[in-house]
């Protein structure tokens, strides 16, 4: 089908386009509602510790934005936009439908004790889902607005332009709408064998809209206009720069005349139309060289800033918020701070005679995501005020409970220790072997002895839908999904119980049952410090984000030629990817004990990295792409035949060059040779 098809229209728009905004909106619910739980699904359910959910959260990132350069190239040199879509499509819901397979626990729970007993199987699924979603995601995402764009006729400009408004809306309502209902979904229990945290729910539900994205996308194919691949214009830049540098090393010799930029020695070969282009781009990515540092920051928000919601307090009155939903922040400040932006502070700042140029403007954002990073110090610098103290990798801890009515005195080699006593219904003393203590916010772990003996009992969770709890074994674990006052029923053959107790989030305590009552031990106060104070942070990284990602995109679009946008987009994406293999670096090399200090070291280094893009912008001079394509476009015809055959000139005066030096390295050659027939 070819570009000049008339499409039907509704209101002036063609009713194709309601198929790609809706696919558009389904597909970044389901990328975002994925990767709003992630991180969490990495720490909890495979169990890997901060620094390696960190790791890999932050490969996933980086590969979904190095793919896009792939999927531009096969769309446009290749399949057309149309089938690298569809594709990718059923890659990417491939991968979706994988990783929620891999969060199901009963498929390797062979005893049916609530984990698995595989884990390397739900690894191995979870990473192949991940690949999987990575080049879908990033392979669809230059072409799914191209292709919009593609829908409109050349007298359908004002439609095009508020359908990009619609398509980009679209975006941040999946964003925020799953970044609200997926870790409401994940907070849910299920299970066949046992009931824990429903994380393959969390996934499955963005599978599902994955599937949808795709079938409402193919419903609509009989509408679209399929503009036919028409090579990639990344492509022909590469070759271009490609001889410009091989052209450049082969004269290198000073008997070649230099030449004004070291793009020229490409002109031999390509139109100075071209080269001039590719001049401007060049400008424009030497100042992304600085850029990935602002994205090492950002970025982090899905990973060490959902970790450390994780051990704070998310009780909002009504409303329990859990550690992911905390995401949800970025984008509501967003919509608020746009139009506050644009359409009040940057017309008083006009007003006031400032030269706000859009460097300027870039360059305190990344201050303000610097500032985010120093709050989030601080913030954890807090907490970390209200956390037990846990031994370190060459310490141990051994826990002693005193349950008798008088005090005892425990020896460890030369250290004594002096218990107190409390009364109890009979003597019981315990040593637990290790201490071992896992947190997850909003879940109180309640751990139950009877005796030290193995005589059953059952615990019932009074008031909410609660599973009874079998227990034949001194030691057991319930992990409380519940905050606030909670009341339990304890029976046993010795008769039964009421108890009450107040959970916190990140809380632990440990019961002693001797007979009908209990008596509590508290091993972890409840987490103290409001998930609230993150909203500064978030509000500095926001507003730091609006002021350097919306103007970068700007400036990026104001100073490319009219045809290599794509090529600035690229580059963009380019930097986001290279910023999230920066974290992952960090997070693997950085020997800090304390997280506060990792948020300052992140914050110091781009610092540095700002006043860096300050001094390159400085030097900076803006131009107008339009007026500089017009010159050549404009030039005389006698002027462009004069330029053609100069260029074929020294293309053949090349050649001969080169002829010559082969000459010479055949007849060197051929010498060598004869000389060693003589020595044989």
């Amino acid at each position: 089908m070819g570009g000049d098809k008339e499409n039907a229209t509704v209101c002036g728009f063609p009713i194709s386009i309601f198929f790609i905004v809706v696919n558009e909106f389904c597909e970044r619910f389901s990328y975002y509602g994925m990767r709003a739980v992630l991180v969490l699904y990495f720490k909890y359910f495979l169990q890997w510790d901060d620094d390696l959910s960190t790791t890999i959260y932050h490969t996933f990132v980086a590969l979904c934005y190095l793919t896009p350069i792939l999927g531009a190239i096969v769309a446009d040199s290749w399949l057309g936009k149309f089938k690298t879509i569809v594709y990718l499509s059923i890659v990417y819901t491939l991968g979706q439908v994988v990783l929620a397979v891999s969060a199901i626990h009963d498929i390797s729970d062979a005893n049916r004790d609530g984990t698995p007993d595989n884990m390397t199987l739900h690894v191995a699924l979870s990473m192949l889902g991940l690949l999987l979603i990575a080049l879908g995601t990033g392979g669809i995402k230059p072409c799914v607005a191209a292709f919009g764009g593609d829908q409109f006729q050349d007298h359908q400009e004002k439609q095009r332009s508020t359908f990009f408004s619609i398509f980009y809306l679209s975006i941040n309502a999946g964003s925020l709408l799953s970044t609200v209902i997926t870790p409401i979904l994940r907070a849910q229990e299920c299970g066949i064998y046992t009931q824990q945290q429903c994380y393959s729910l969390a996934f499955g539900v963005p599978a599902a809209l994955m599937v949808v994205s795709l079938i409402v996308f193919i419903i609509g194919s009989g509408m679209y206009i399929k503009t036919p691949p028409q090579g990639n214009i990344m492509v022909k830049v590469f070759r271009c720069i490609a001889f410009a540098i091989k052209n450049r090393f082969r004269h290198r010799a000073s008997e070649f005349p230099k030449r004004t930029h070291w793009m020229d020695w490409s002109e031999e070969k390509y139109d100075k139309l071209l080269i001039a282009q590719v001049k401007m781009v060049l400008r424009v990515l030497f100042l992304y060289i600085p850029l990935p540092m602002f994205w090492a920051l950002f970025d982090q928000q899905g990973s060490r800033w959902t970790l450390q919601a994780t051990i704070m307090n998310g009780d909002f009155g009504i409303l329990k918020i859990q550690p992911d939903q905390m995401q949800t922040v970025n984008p509501i400040l967003i919509l608020a701070l746009v139009p506050i932006m644009d359409s009040l502070l940057y017309p008083l700042i006009a007003k006031c005679k400032i030269n706000f140029t859009p460097l300027k403007r870039m360059t305190v954002g990344m201050l303000f995501a610097a500032l985010a990073f120093i709050a989030a110090a601080l913030v954890q610098i807090q907490i970390d005020q209200t956390m037990p103290k846990f031994p370190s990798s060459s310490e141990g801890q051994v826990k002693f409970i005193n349950i008798n009515n008088r005090s005892l005195e425990v020896k460890a080699g030369t250290s004594e220790f002096t218990l107190g006593a409390f009364t109890a219904n009979e003597d019981y003393l315990t040593f637990d072997k290790a201490f071992n203590v896992s947190l997850e916010s909003g879940v109180g772990s309640v751990t139950t002895l009877e005796n030290g003996s193995r005589s059953t009992m059952v615990i019932v969770q009074e008031g909410v839908l609660f599973r009874p709890f079998q227990v034949s074994t001194p030691h057991v674990d319930l992990l409380l999904s519940a905050t606030g006052k909670d009341v339990f029923r304890v029976e046993s053959a010795a008769g039964e119980c009421v108890y009450s107790q107040d959970l916190g989030f990140g809380s632990s305590f440990t019961l002693i049952i001797p007979h009908n009552s209990i008596q509590t031990v508290v091993d972890i106060k409840p987490n103290t410090i409001h998930m609230a104070w993150q909203i500064p942070q978030y509000f500095l990284m926001t507003l730091g984000e609006v002021v350097f990602s919306v103007t970068g995109l700007e400036f990026a679009y104001s100073q490319a030629p009219s045809n290599m946008k794509s090529v600035l987009q690229a580059g963009w994406l380019l930097t986001v990817a290279v910023g999230n293999i920066i974290v992952l670096i960090i997070a693997e090399a950085a020997t800090l004990d304390d997280q506060w200090a990792e948020y300052i070291l992140f914050a110091s280094l781009l610092v540095v990295v700002c006043f860096i893009f300050a001094f390159m912008a400085h030097f900076y001079t803006y131009i107008d792409p339009a007026k500089i394509e017009a010159q050549f476009a404009e030039r005389d015809p006698e002027e462009k035949e004069k330029e053609k055959r100069k260029s074929v000139e020294m293309t053949r005066k090349g050649s001969a060059e080169q002829r010559k030096e082969d000459r010479r390295s055949s007849d060197s050659s051929s010498d060598k040779e004869k000389t060693r027939q003589t020595r044989i």
